[in-house]
């Protein structure tokens, strides 16, 4: 019984980092989308690095949102016979006119060798491209 509620404590202790904070009324609030099995995280806002790479938060008006998208190119763009190779991009992305209130989605996925994201607004309507800024391998974890 004991190790019951001690295994039900623990795991509701993993649960609470889970979640995520209320977001801000008077910021604009940027969610991450990866595109299939990959992973997207927030590095930082106008080069200031983020201490939660789960989301963006800013203030309304212009800002640079710089991520890490990580991906896998399939074999059958690296060549015959080939594994699969893992990719770790950097990338930025600039937008001149986040609202305060207004919630944002970032996707992202690769095409090839290449990542690409892109920033939508609540009504799905594609605001801004972003740029790569540098990939390599997957560099240990």
């Amino acid at each position: 019984m004991r190790i019951l509620i001690l295994a039900l404590a623990l795991s509701s202790l993993g649960g609470c980092a889970m979640w995520m904070p209320k977001p801000d009324p008077n910021q604009a609030w940027i969610d991450l989308a990866p595109h299939g099995e990959t992973e997207l995280v927030a590095v930082a806002v106008d080069d200031k690095p983020l201490d939660d790479s789960r989301y963006f938060q800013v203030e309304p008006g212009s800002h640079q949102l710089g991520m890490r998208y990580r991906f896998e190119v399939g074999p059958a763009d690296v060549g015959r016979d080939s594994e699969a190779l893992a990719r770790d991009c950097r990338l930025t992305l600039s937008y001149d006119s986040f609202n305060a209130g207004a919630r944002y989605r970032l996707v992202a996925g690769g095409y090839g060798f290449r990542p690409w994201a892109k920033l939508y607004d609540q009504h799905d309507r594609m605001l801004a491209k972003a740029t790569e800024r540098g990939c390599g391998g997957v560099a240990t974890r």
